[in-house]
């Protein structure tokens, strides 16, 4: 007679939640939540010790609404022209596309070297940390260091910021590159054809609407930046004409007329980018 032996299930231990929400809090969550709640305590700090005794908030405000009124209500002309500030903003044009055209064609060689599925990895990453460097570094400050060697001007501003679009291009470049199957490019070699071929007949007309993409966003970038070393740099372009007017002379009334005449070529170029862009994304 064969007996049913029955056993009982042992039951698992059940996790202790508080063992779980600890695991969970990593070092780089703990890192960076001490970081944000050090810079958190600064702030307080700083707000609360702050010397307000001459500040008058009724008069401030008032003086705020005002300015604000002159420049983009009553925007107009002063001391400059208005064919000397179209010029001046022709100039700024010119040297962001100048720039960015610049930084395209080197952005693109380099980045052939630092994509991964086309070049060996040490030399990939050696491109990428040397373009971090000078990414990690503004572009004002490498102009004004091309200064010191080249002096103030248009020059200083054009290697300044071309150095700076090679370094941003290759990085976005590099990272279209790398989107290509690493077997499709295998495959290719493996059938004889060369690299270069490979470069511009396989790889290249498969990238052209996230180059286009990248380098138009760098081109609004370079026009920005042109504006913002134009004072700096002594380019004489609108830059130069907006820090004038403001700092120099008060007169915010053309002060608004230059920040409407910038917010106009920034919304002319994004239009020419979107065309371009749906061009090649619907010829592909």
């Amino acid at each position: 007679m064969i007996e049913n032996s029955s056993t009982t299930p042992k039951t698992l231990p059940q996790p202790n939640p508080k063992t779980k929400r600890i695991s969970m809090m990593t070092r780089p969550r703990l890192i960076l939540r001490t970081v944000l709640g050090g810079l958190t305590l600064v702030t307080l700090y700083s707000l609360l010790t702050l010397n307000t005794a001459n500040l008058k908030l009724s008069e401030a405000f008032k003086s705020l609404g005002t300015n604000l009124h002159s420049m983009f209500l009553q925007p107009s002309v002063g001391q400059d022209s208005w064919n000397l500030l179209l010029t001046a903003l022709t100039r700024s044009v010119s040297l962001a596309m100048l720039t960015t055209l610049l930084g395209a064609l080197f952005a693109f060689f380099i980045a052939v070297g630092a994509a991964r599925n086309l070049s060996p990895t040490w030399l990939a990453n050696t491109i990428k940390a040397v373009m971090a460097f000078i990414r990690s570094i503004p572009t004002i400050l490498w102009v004004l260091i091309y200064s010191v060697t080249m002096g103030l001007g248009a020059n200083a501003a054009v290697v300044g910021l071309t150095f700076h679009s090679i370094a941003y291009l290759v990085k976005a470049y590099s990272e279209s590159i790398e989107e290509t199957s690493s077997d499709t490019i295998e495959a290719l070699k493996a059938s004889g054809v060369g690299f270069w071929p490979i470069v511009f007949q396989a790889i290249l007309p498969s990238i052209i609407p996230a180059l286009l993409s990248w380098t138009f966003i760098r081109f609004e970038i370079n026009f920005a930046n042109a504006v913002a070393v134009g004072a700096a740099a002594g380019a004489d372009d609108i830059g130069y004409y907006l820090f004038m007017s403001g700092s120099f002379y008060s007169n915010f009334h053309e002060v608004g007329l230059i920040v409407y005449l910038l917010l106009g070529v920034a919304v002319i170029l994004e239009l020419v980018s979107m065309r371009l862009r749906g061009h090649y994304l619907q010829k592909n």
